[in-house]
């Protein structure tokens, strides 16, 4: 391969090198992993959504053949897991890993460990627990009714928060008060359930007074800060390892406690414990999330000017606020006015504990369900004047010339041209023409999408306990080759291609020659919260650009004092450091990094190695944008929708490698089908969930057409913006508008998800009349 001339690889589309061992076959999955004197452990789960645990036998358990630990209530009565980011004056702050009440089905109750997965669970059901049961909480608008049963008495309520973002009530409803058109709906969000293609799994050891969790993980120091805090433990006595993630999506990134429980279990026995998450008990274990209730007004005048905007957001904590807690529901409202100017934009955010499983992080986090309670509303109102949506969407849209722009919601936007991406958008799409007795929509939905979380400081001040910096790490070995070291993970967005690209076009070597590391607390930089909310590429490809840039003048100093040139006479090309216009003049990159790690030759005052450490800070977020278009068939005799088309274009920034770009957009519009039509997990009036989870497969799923535009940040090194959570943001509202369209009669009242054909075909029955 020959090496690079100015960008010769940020911007091309690569082959992504993650994919040479995965397709072979030689992923390094915590699934596959088998270390010697390994044993195995099952959780036992409660079966009922709200009781008090009157009684535990764990003898026959502990009796039977091949078990060797038993871990119940008592074993982990004061061990606790933190929420990182409570919202405002919130109940509760941390959450055990065992607990003598049990509120939703799926909680964990006792830990067994035995030498075959077999043996674990067979003793599990030797495992008794004596209930006294409780009325359930199901459904967040029943639990903050005032006679809905308590999940705790002492607070006399079930609201754990409760405060506003943006313009107050009252401003927002003053200034809609004299507005022409004023459109006024409640939104229902299903649960919706992140699915990984490797379960969450985990495999502890303890030896030599260290504790180390190989686990599948989005955060490897996260995890680590959080399991040494719990066991009080040194953090240098615990050391997290993550290799492949077959995906995260926001479930894996943090310690939950059944992972919890299982290093508990190491260190008891002394024996490396593994688990992995039992397919059955993914919809009642790994935290879901979406689930909400949005009551949204949308205020514009008689020229189709926005004038407020206002959201009641109701957010359903599940049975306590998890790791994340209440923050997908204050970034609905934060991200609320999306690319529009509107005179007042306001939210009020609560969260209630419901008997249900505790809701946590999913690719977009809270942005899908901001844009389509937004989206949905802007098409309402564009229906009951007669407006175009995408005209009326033109009309109040910020322009270029606007940005920076700083939203109602405290949003700096940095940069973009949200109308031309909305133009490019209308541009392409082309109607499916079929008769064949189906009625058919396109809709179309628009967002911004806040990247790159940081910075730090800015998250201490909203009371998120964890840092925004990331710190890389690239060193030039003797031989000329390029070691990158970062503490972010790869979990399948192809993060260790896209920093090869970047440490390549700026060190000025061949990209073959660049080995990037990942995912071991021991050996890589310290990365608070790691690959989560479209960050990894923002920020730790923004610490890596200046780190590599740095070495990069390092090795033209070093050159120019063996040469007795300026280094600002000389280039990198073909793996030779020349003086531009006379090659001949020239020294190998070999031949400098060698005399650099021997000390030999060096500038005055310059130290021997070739190894450059940089941390950014993210002066503020990114924020990316986009707009989708869906075109739909719906059958009116049975309510089914099938996507016929679907075009998206979007503007992340820079983009390192286009193809991976893609990729991630397509399939983060393939989640945000899911979520518009079939994915929701539902609950029995006694707190059962339901046992099916439909997901969309390439059948539900079109070809997505995908044009992409570059506007650089100028926050970031490198101009890059996140991406991978794009995809879900606006789709499921195109989705959603593209069904009102093909439905007009009913427009107003496709207002929840998951649209399935039960619920549309219900629907005309009860359709209320169209509102002014």
């Amino acid at each position: 391969m020959t090496e690079p001339v100015g960008n010769a690889y940020v911007g091309s589309p690569v082959p992504r090198r993650e994919d040479a061992r995965l397709l072979a076959g030689r992923g390094r999955f915590v699934g596959g992993l088998r270390l010697p004197d390994m044993v195995h452990a099952y959780v036992v789960r409660s079966p009922v959504a709200h009781a008090r645990v009157t009684g535990y036998d764990l003898s026959a358990a502990r009796a039977a053949d091949g078990v060797v630990d038993v871990i119940g209530v008592r074993d982990a009565s004061d061990l606790r897991l933190p929420c990182v980011s409570p919202g405002p004056g919130q109940r509760e702050l941390s959450y055990p890993l065992l607990d003598d009440v049990v509120r939703y089905v799926g909680q964990p109750l006792a830990v067994v460990v035995a030498g075959t997965p077999a043996a674990a669970r067979d003793a599990a059901d030797l495992v008794t627990v004596d209930y006294d049961e409780l009325p359930p909480a199901i459904g967040v608008e029943h639990a903050v009714d005032p006679d809905a049963p308590r999940l705790y008495p002492d607070w006399g309520t079930n609201v754990a928060t409760d405060f506003e973002v943006g313009d107050p009530r009252g401003d927002c409803a003053a200034a809609a008060h004299d507005a022409a058109h004023v459109v006024d709906m409640t939104f229902r969000f299903g649960r919706a359930s992140p699915y990984p293609l490797e379960p969450r799994a985990i495999v502890a050891s303890y030896a030599e007074e260290t504790l180390t969790i190989r686990a599948s993980t989005q955060a490897p120091h996260h995890v680590r800060d959080h399991a040494a805090d719990l066991f009080g433990l040194r953090y240098d006595r615990v050391r997290v390892i993550s290799r492949e993630t077959g995906g995260g999506f926001g479930a894996k990134e943090h310690l939950y406690p059944d992972e919890a429980l299982v290093c508990l279990a190491a260190i008891r026995t002394g024996r490396p414990v593994r688990w992995s998450e039992e397919p059955a008990d993914r919809l009642v274990a790994t935290l879901p999330a979406r689930a909400a209730v949005h009551r949204g007004i949308l205020a514009m005048d008689a020229d189709g000017r926005f004038v407020a905007l206002y959201a009641d957001v109701l957010a359903d904590l599940g049975a306590h606020p998890a790791n994340c807690g209440i923050a997908p529901a204050a970034v609905s409202a934060t991200m609320l006015p999306g690319p529009y100017r509107f005179d007042r934009v306001g939210a009020r955010v609560r969260g209630a504990v419901t008997t249900s499983t505790p809701t946590g992080s999913y690719r977009g986090f809270g942005q899908p369900e901001a844009a389509w309670t937004r989206e949905r509303l802007i098409d309402e109102a564009a229906r009951r004047a007669g407006i175009d949506p995408v005209e009326l969407r033109l009309r109040n849209m910020i322009g270029p010339d606007e940005l920076p722009y700083t939203t109602r919601t405290w949003q700096d936007y940095d940069s973009g041209d949200y109308p031309r991406v909305l133009r490019t958008l209308r541009d392409s799409v082309v109607a499916p023409h079929r008769d064949d007795g189906r009625r058919r929509g396109i809709g179309f939905a628009c967002h911004v999408e806040t990247t790159g979380m940081g910075p730090s400081m800015g998250m201490k001040a909203i009371g998120i306990q964890a840092g925004g910096f990331e710190t890389a790490v690239v060193q030039m070995e003797p031989d000329a080759s390029v070691v990158v070291s970062a503490g972010v993970v790869g979990i399948g967005q192809g993060i260790e291609t896209a920093l090869a690209q970047i440490a390549a076009d700026h060190v000025g070597v061949a990209l073959d020659d660049v080995r990037v590391v990942l995912g071991d607390t021991t050996t890589t930089p310290y990365s608070s919260i790691g690959s989560i909310a479209s960050r990894a590429l923002a920020v730790s490809g923004g610490a890596l650009t200046r780190a590599a840039a740095q070495l990069r003048t390092r090795i033209l100093e070093i050159a120019g004092h063996q040469l007795e040139v300026d280094p600002a006479d000389l280039e990198i090309v073909d793996s030779t450091v020349r003086v531009k216009g006379t090659p001949q003049v020239a020294r190998t990159l070999r031949e400098i990094a060698t005399a650099a790690w021997r000390g030999w030759d060096l500038p005055d005052g310059s130290t021997p190695g070739l190894l450059e450490r940089v941390s950014y800070e993210p002066v503020a977020y990114t924020y990316a944008c986009g707009a989708h278009a869906a075109a739909v068939a719906v059958d009116p005799a049975t309510g089914a929708v099938e996507v016929e088309g679907y075009w998206l274009v979007n503007d992340s920034g820079v983009l390192v490698n286009p193809a991976i770009v893609a990729g991630q957009l397509r399939g983060a519009v393939a989640q945000g089908i899911g979520m518009a039509l079939f994915e929701e997990i539902g609950y029995t009036p006694d707190g059962q969930p339901n046992a099916s989870y439909d997901l969309p497969t390439t059948r539900e799923v079109p070809d997505i057409n995908v044009t992409t535009l570059e506007t650089p940040s100028p926050r970031t090194p490198g101009g890059m913006k996140g991406v991978g959570e794009g995809g879900t943001v606006s789709s499921t509202a195109a989705v959603g508008n593209a069904v009102a369209a093909a439905l007009p009669e009913i427009a107003d009242r496709i207002t929840d998800t998951p649209m399935t054909p039960y619920a549309l075909w219900r629907l005309p029955r009860h359709a209320s009349s169209p509102g002014q």
